[in-house]
């Protein structure tokens, strides 16, 4: 579970420079009107989209593993009683 953790806090560190890069990209797009311009700022968007859906993924594995250690624990004082 630390792991998966520890990977989704860098995830999000990640995501959020993406995000910051995409826009820059966009706006530069945008001011320029440059077909590399646009083509850049379309490929910062994928690298930002990729990102954001690795960490969906990881938040998933997180619910996952969390309702997983509950059920656990909810046996395991199930048995004790």
């Amino acid at each position: 579970m630390k792991t998966v953790t520890a990977q989704l806090a860098v995830a999000e560190e990640q995501l959020a420079h993406l995000v910051d890069e995409a826009e820059e990209a966009r706006l530069r797009a945008l001011v320029s009107e440059t077909p590399l311009a646009g083509q850049e700022h379309r490929e910062a968007e994928r690298h930002a989209d990729a990102m954001r859906r690795h960490r969906d993924d990881l938040v998933a594995e997180v619910h996952r593993l969390e309702a997983s250690q509950d059920a656990l624990l909810d046996r395991l004082v199930a048995a004790g009683t």
